[in-house]
């Protein structure tokens, strides 16, 4: 039961991260954080595995927004997400992906 309101999450932001991009890819990928930032709040990372908090500490590297501004208010994530190259977009999306199964699959086994 732990692991469901995780695994509704990153669903969600692997869905943010599907094409089409009504809104914009950065738009999508800042969804996409937001989605994961709440599924990782909720868990401890003694309740992960080595492979999963390996993939949560990746993800958390990824989506840090320390040193950034925001002076015009579009949100740290959007400006993130704006700034992220392309290898690091394709690591995101993995990372996301397989923790998307990881807890889908933890979800129904606990």
């Amino acid at each position: 039961m732990k692991f469901s309101y995780p695994a509704e999450k990153f669903k969600a932001a692997r869905t943010h991260l599907m094409l089409p991009h009504a809104k914009g890819e950065a738009a999508s990928i800042a969804d996409a954080f937001a989605e994961c930032s709440f599924g990782i709040s909720k868990i401890e990372p003694d309740d992960l595995d080595d492979y999963a908090r390996g993939l949560v500490t990746k993800l958390k590297e990824l989506i840090d927004p320390v040193g950034l501004k925001d002076p015009a208010d579009r949100g740290l994530y959007t400006i993130k997400a704006e700034k992220l190259k392309i290898e690091q977009r394709r690591e995101l999306s993995s990372t996301v992906d397989e923790l998307a199964s990881w807890f889908d699959i933890k979800s129904h086994t606990s």
